[in-house]
């Protein structure tokens, strides 16, 4: 294998967030890109790529095969939600290192992801597959409010809301349905029973069926009926990691994943772990960069090793904290201002604001998303996970934005940040 082995990685995504995933691959490898546009921001890190539909798997698969035929591919690799299946495939086809796709494909389907977690014993919510409003009405009364409501196979807790009685059924039942008509895996809804404890995630790394659980990710989620994140925080001493590693494994070996990153969602719910969901792939949020300042643990590069079936290197060499605030306003509206108020402490990481005075944000409770009402994002240091969250309070104070609603100026209110 030459020393900077080429690796084809699909769906490269935002640079935003997942800019530092695509630069810490080429430090190692070369890169062949497979996407949806022409390449803009990727260019200083590849060396060729193919633009394909990447919502087509039979584009995608000779699109990969394309680059197959001009480079000698190590491996195939992805942190897009909605390709990892037919990047398994891709990898399949070229007798490259990867979970095999119908397990990805469980993944994919939480509805199938549940059955296993059943058949397994691996601890988790009660959940039905319906089809209609009144199927779900059914299975709510069973299950017994409140209860979740959710698209099958989507991500980004799009369509996903907390209902708790009847009359609100029929309003989430419309939410969830509509977004689960855009999925290519499956379009059912399921109803959930709803875990009430804090919400973590637990980012794992397993390499030919063998798992390591690398850190615990505390998230801060939105009031209900939503589940938008609004903050991550990752300390490499958390206390957490030993209790929630053996759910965690549980939960891998249960849906058959073999080789690759996971980002497994949890609720504690008296203090013991019920999976929610597993990603089978790199978490967003900028939550593997987290990861790394805390730990020194390069998850990127663990995935691209993995793909090459070469064994990851996950020694810890740091042993500090990090969280990550992800900047909403109160307010749906026009962003006409936008600004930091101060110097910028050193433990600030990283500041980065992905709208401009100008643009429209709407937030989930006026139909939006978090891809419509989120600002930016901004990231903080510290030697414990408290510390980096009161940093990243303390940050998002000093951040002033102005939203213009058809009633008028409406300025954020300065004491809760921008998360609202």
């Amino acid at each position: 294998m030459p020393a900077r082995p080429v690796v084809l990685v699909v769906a490269p995504g935002d640079e935003n967030y997942r800019g530092y995933c695509l630069e810490q691959v080429a430090d190692a490898y070369r890169v062949v890109l497979l996407t949806g546009t022409e390449p803009s921001w990727e260019k200083p890190h590849i060396t060729d790529h193919a633009v394909v539909d990447l919502s087509d798997p039979a584009a995608l698969l000779a699109g990969g095969r394309a680059l197959a035929a001009r480079h000698d591919l190590a491996g195939v690799m992805t942190w897009d939600e909605w390709s990892v299946v037919p990047t398994a495939r891709l990898a399949r086809q070229l007798g490259l290192s990867t979970t095999a796709p119908e397990v990805m494909q469980g993944c994919r389907n939480k509805a199938t992801a549940r059955s296993l977690f059943a058949r397994h014993g691996v601890p988790s919510a009660a959940s039905v597959s319906v089809r209609t409003r009144q199927e779900a009405e059914a299975a709510a009364d069973r299950i017994g409010y409140p209860v979740v409501l959710k698209p099958a196979s989507h991500a980004g807790a799009i369509g996903v809301l907390r209902v708790d009685d009847r009359d609100q059924l029929t309003a989430a039942y419309r939410a969830a349905e509509r977004t689960a008509g855009q999925g290519a895996e499956s379009t059912s809804v399921l109803v959930e029973e709803f875990l009430d404890g804090p919400e973590i995630s637990v980012e794992c790394v397993t390499y030919r069926g063998a798992t390591t659980v690398v850190a615990v990710n505390r998230k801060t989620i939105s009031p209900p009926p939503h589940f938008e994140q609004l903050a991550h925080s990752v300390d490499a001493d958390d206390p957490l990691r030993e209790t929630v590693a053996p759910a965690a494994r549980a939960a891998i070996n249960a849906l058959g994943i073999t080789d690759g990153v996971s980002h497994i969602e949890m609720r504690l719910v008296d203090g013991r772990p019920r999976l929610i969901e597993v990603n089978a792939r790199l978490a967003g949020d900028m939550i593997g960069h987290l990861v790394r300042l805390a730990t020194g643990i390069d998850l990127v590069r663990a995935a691209a090793d993995i793909a090459c079936d070469r064994a990851p290197d996950l020694t810890p060499t740091r042993s500090s904290a990090a969280a990550v605030r992800l900047l909403y306003p109160d307010t749906s509206g026009t962003l006409t201002h936008l600004t930091y108020d101060g110097p910028r402490p050193t433990w600030l990481d990283r500041l980065h604001y992905q709208c401009r005075p100008g643009d429209q944000l709407l937030l989930p409770a006026d139909g939006g998303n978090l891809y419509t009402g989120r600002i930016g994002y901004l990231i903080t240091t510290a030697t414990t996970g408290q510390q980096a969250r009161a940093r990243a309070d303390q940050a998002a104070r000093a951040v002033t934005a102005v939203l213009d609603r058809t009633s008028g100026p409406v300025v954020l209110r300065r004491e809760r940040g921008v998360c609202g």
